[in-house]
C-alpha cells in the first residue's frame, strides 16, 4: 500500500508509518530535535486530512465493484451442489484404477525380485566355474593334476621358470580374486586343498628363483620374480626375504659390540660399514625396482622399497638389539657424540633414498621411530640441566665473589651465568631435539641471578616467595647455597653488608648483561631457525622479560648505594655538633681551614670515585653522588641549624648574665679583645660547609644540583656575617 504523497515542508518522513518498528515515542522524540511540538502537530492534522481524502478516493474509484459483489454470488450454492455428485464418482473411478495399478506393479516386482536372485545366483556359478578353470589351468602348466609333480619347472632354465612363474601367477591373481567373490559357496571348499598346493608351490618356487637370481645377479630373473610377487600381491614378502636372506647376515657380521669398541672412531666405521651395503649389495635390486637413476623406466618393476622394508628394519634391529650401551645416557658428552654419529648417519642413509617418497616412507616406518625413541633425550637433559643449573647455583652459594682478572664481568656470578647461558646452545651440548628446553633452561638461569641480586640487595633472608621464585634451577648446589647463608646469617647477627665495591660490580655487571641481552636472542635465535623455527618474535618479548626483570633490580641497587655513602658520609658530618665544644673555653685561634670530620665525611664518595670510575657509566657514578649528597646536605643542614640554633641560645643567656653581674669580665671569649667562642664556631661551620661546596665541585658536580645546599650555605655565610660584625671582645 503506497500512502499518499505530503507537501515537502512536512517535519516527518510518511514512510515511517509504515515501518514494522514503528514506535510513537521515538517517533515523536525525533520530530522534537527539528521542530516544536505545536508544528508537529499542525503537520500531523495536515497529513491526517491528506489520508482521508485519499481514503475516499479510493472507496468512491472501485464503488461499483463493492455494490455488485453480493449480486455475482446469488445461486453459488446450487452449483456448487450440482458438481458435488459427478466429482464423488470421479474419486472413486481414479480410487479403482489406483488399486489396479498397485497390483500390477507388486507383480512386476516379484518378477524381477526373482530375475536379480537369478542373476547373482550365475554369477556365482560363473565364478565358481572360473576359479575350477584357473586351478585346471595351473595345475595344466605344471603338468600335474594333483598339484605335486613339479619336476618340469624345476628342470627348467631359470629364466623359462621365471616366464612359467608370472604366467603362473597371472592366473594365480585370477583365482584369489574370484575365491574372495565366491566366499562361502560349499564347492569352493572342496577346490581349496587344491588352491593351497598351488600357493605353497608358487611362493616356494618364487623364493628359490629371487634367491638364486640374486646370487647370480640375474637381472632378467630377479625382475621376473619381483613381477610375480607383485602380480600376486605379495611384495611385503619379497622385500622380507631379502632381509632375511641378503640383510641379515651382513649386518650380523658388522654390528657387533667388539667393532665399535676396536678403536676410538668405532661407531663411525661400522656406521660407514652399513652404508656401503646398499651401493654394493643392492645395486641389482635398486636398478629393478626403479631406485637408481640410471633405470629404465620402461622396464622397471615398481612398488618395492628394498632400502626402506630390508635394508633400514635389519639395521635398526641390528644396533638395538646387538648394541645396547649405544643408548646409555649416563655420561653426556659420551651420548652426544654417539648420538650425533648416529643421526649422522640416518641422515646419510637419507640421502641413499632414491626419492621425497621413498624418504617419507622411512620416516613414516615404525624402525624410525623406534630408533629415534631408544635416545632418552629427557635424561640427557636433566643430567645438563644438573651440570649447568648446580654451576650457577655453587657461584650464587659464594656470593659476591670477585671474577678472576681478565674475565667479561667483575662478579663471578655473573661471569658463571653468562658461561651456562652460552653452555646452552655450545657445541657438544646444545641437541635440536632439545631446544624448547634448553630455551626454558636459559629463561630460567636469566631469572634465577635476578632473583639472587635481588635477595642479595634487600639484605633479607629468602622468604617463602623468593624460594619459590629461586626454585626453577634445582640441584644439590642450591641447597648448599640456602645452607650457606643461612649460616652466614645466623653467625654474623643478620645478612651481610654490601661494601660500595661490591654495589659497583653489581651495577657493572647488570649494565653489561643487559647489553649482551641481544647476543643471547641472536644465538637463540640462530640455533631455532636450523630447526626450521619461524615465530622468532617470542623469543624477543621473552628476553624482554628477562631484561625488564633484570632492569627491575636497578632501582634497588641505586637506593643501597646511595643510602650506603649517606650512611657512611653522615657518621662524619653529625660531627658538626661537636664543633661548640671544640671552642668554647678552650682559646683556640681563629679556625681557618675546614674540620678534619669534613675529609672522613667525604672519603666514602671520593673512594666510589676511584672503584667505579672505568667500571660504571660515569652517568650512574654521577646519579649517585647527587643522590647520596642531597641525602647528607639535607641532614647536615639541619645539624648545623641546631648547632647554630644552640649557639644562638647560649649567646643570650651569656648577654643575661653578663648584665646581671654587671661586670666586663664575663665575655666567653675572655679578656684578650678577639673573637669571642661563638664567632669561631660560626667560622668553623661557614669555612666546612663553603670546603664542602668545593669538593663537590671536584666530584664533577655543581653545588645547585644538590638539593638544600644552596640553603645550607645561605645558613652558614648569614652565620659568618653575624661572626664578623660582632664587635671584638663581646
Amino acid at each position: 500500500m503506497n500512502l499518499p504523497k505530503g507537501p515537502d515542508s512536512l517535519c516527518f518522513n510518511k514512510d515511517e508509518f509504515m515501518k514494522d518498528d514503528f514506535d510513537v515515542d521515538k517517533f515523536v522524540a525525533d520530530c522534537r530535535k527539528r521542530v516544536q511540538l505545536e508544528e508537529m502537530r499542525q503537520d500531523l492534522e495536515h497529513y491526517y486530512r491528506l489520508l482521508k481524502t485519499a481514503m475516499v478516493e479510493l472507496i468512491n474509484k472501485d464503488y461499483a465493484d463493492f455494490v455488485n459483489l453480493s449480486t455475482n454470488l446469488v445461486g453459488m450454492d446450487k452449483a456448487l451442489n450440482q458438481l458435488s455428485v459427478p466429482l464423488g464418482q470421479l474419486r472413486e473411478e481414479v480410487l479403482s484404477l489406483r488399486s489396479s495399478v498397485n497390483e500390477v506393479i507388486q507383480a512386476i516386482d516379484i518378477q524381477l525380485a526373482k530375475q536379480d536372485d537369478i542373476q547373482k545366483k550365475k554369477v556365482c556359478v560363473l565364478r565358481l566355474m572360473q576359479v575350477v578353470r584357473s586351478v585346471e589351468k595351473i595345475e595344466k602348466i605344471l603338468h600335474s593334476q594333483n598339484a605335486q609333480d613339479t619336476s618340469s619347472l624345476e628342470t627348467s632354465s631359470p629364466l623359462v621358470a621365471g616366464q612359467i612363474l608370472e604366467r603362473i601367477a597371472t592366473e594365480f591373481n585370477q583365482l584369489q580374486f574370484h575365491a574372495v567373490q565366491s566366499k562361502g559357496m560349499p564347492l569352493l571348499d572342496k577346490v581349496r586343498p587344491r588352491i593351497a598346493g598351488i600357493t605353497a608351490m608358487l611362493q616356494q618356487s618364487l623364493e628359490g628363483l629371487l634367491i638364486q637370481g640374486l646370487q647370480t645377479s640375474n637381472v632378467a630373473m630377479v625382475r621376473h620374480c619381483l613381477r610375480t610377487y607383485a602380480t600376486i600381491d605379495k611384495t611385503k614378502d619379497a622385500e622380507a626375504l631379502v632381509g632375511q636372506v641378503l640383510v641379515k647376515p651382513y649386518m650380523e657380521e658388522v654390528i657387533t659390540e667388539q667393532f665399535v669398541k676396536s678403536s676410538p672412531n668405532g661407531l663411525q666405521m661400522m656406521y660407514a660399514k652399513v652404508l656401503e651395503f646398499v651401493p654394493h649389495h643392492c645395486r641389482l635390486l635398486r636398478e629393478v625396482t626403479g631406485g637408481t637413476v640410471s633405470s629404465d623406466k620402461a622396464d622397471i618393476v615398481p612398488g618395492y622399497d628394498f632400502l626402506v622394508n630390508s635394508v633400514w628394519p635389519e639395521t635398526i634391529k641390528g644396533v638395538e638389539g646387538r648394541i645396547p650401551s649405544l643408548f646409555n645416557p649416563g655420561n653426556p658428552d659420551a651420548f652426544y657424540e654417539r648420538y650425533c654419529i648416529s643421526m649422522d648417519f640416518v641422515q646419510k642413509f637419507e640421502r641413499q633414498c632414491g626419492s621425497q617418497a621413498s624418504v617419507k616412507r622411512l620416516r613414516a616406518h615404525p624402525s624410525y621411530q623406534s630408533f629415534h625413541n631408544k635416545w632418552n633425550l629427557p635424561v640427557y637433559f636433566q643430567l645438563r640441566y644438573k651440570e649447568i643449573a648446580g654451576y650457577l647455583e655453587n657461584a650464587t652459594a659464594d656470593g659476591l665473589k670477585a671474577a678472576p682478572a681478565g674475565g667479561h664481568y667483575r662478579l663471578q656470578v655473573t661471569d658463571v651465568l653468562w658461561s651456562c647461558v652460552c653452555r646452552c646452545w655450545a657445541e657438544h651440548v646444545y641437541l635440536p631435539p632439545l631446544a624448547h628446553r634448553f630455551w626454558k633452561l636459559t629463561l630460567q638461569l636469566l631469572s634465577r641471578y635476578a632473583t639472587f641480586l635481588t635477595e642479595v640487595l634487600t639484605k633479607t633472608p629468602p622468604s617463602e616467595t623468593t624460594k619459590e621464585a629461586a626454585r626453577p634451577l634445582p640441584s644439590s648446589a642450591s641447597s648448599t647455597s640456602s645452607r650457606t647463608s643461612q649460616d652466614a646469617d645466623s653467625e654474623s647477627g643478620g645478612p651481610t653488608v654490601l661494601s660500595t665495591k661490591q654495589l659497583v660490580f653489581i651495577a657493572a655487571d647488570v649494565d653489561q648483561l643487559l647489553e649482551q641481552i641481544p647476543d643471547i636472542s641472536n644465538m637463540v635465535k640462530e640455533r631455532l631457525q636450523e630447526i626450521g623455527f619461524q615465530n622468532l618474535a617470542l623469543v624477543s618479548d621473552a628476553l624482554d622479560d628477562s631484561k625488564a626483570a633484570l632492569s627491575g633490580c636497578i632501582p634497588t641497587l641505586n637506593s643501597r648505594m646511595t643510602q650506603n655513602l649517606t650512611e657512611r658520609s653522615f657518621r662524619f658530618l653529625k660531627n658538626a655538633s661537636e664543633v661548640p665544644r671544640l671552642y668554647r673555653r678552650t682559646n683556640k685561634e681563629v679556625p681557618t681551614r675546614a674540620s678534619a670530620y669534613m675529609d672522613n665525611a667525604l672519603q666514602p664518595l671520593h673512594q666510589l670515585l676511584t672503584d667505579s670510575t672505568g667500571v660504571v657509566k660515569a652517568s650512574i657514578i654521577q646519579e649517585w653522588l647527587r643522590v647520596a649528597l642531597s641525602d647528607c646536605t639535607h641532614r647536615y643542614f639541619e645539624t648545623i641549624s641546631d648547632v647554630l640554633s644552640s649557639v644562638r641560645k647560649m649567646e643570650e643567656s651569656l648577654k643575661r648574665l653578663k648584665q646581671a653581674r654587671k661586670t666586663a669580665t664575663t665575655s666567653t671569649a675572655g679578656a684578650n679583645a678577639g673573637p669571642s667562642d661563638d664567632s669561631k664556631i660560626r667560622l668553623q661551620l661557614a669555612l666546612d660547609v663553603e670546603y664542602l661546596g668545593e669538593q663537590i665541585q671536584k666530584m664533577g658536580l655543581q653545588p645547585s644540583d644538590i638539593t638544600m645546599f644552596s640553603a645550607l650555605l645561605d645558613l652558614v655565610r648569614e652565620a659568618r656575617d653575624l661572626a664578623t660584625a660582632e664587635p671584638a671582645g663581646s
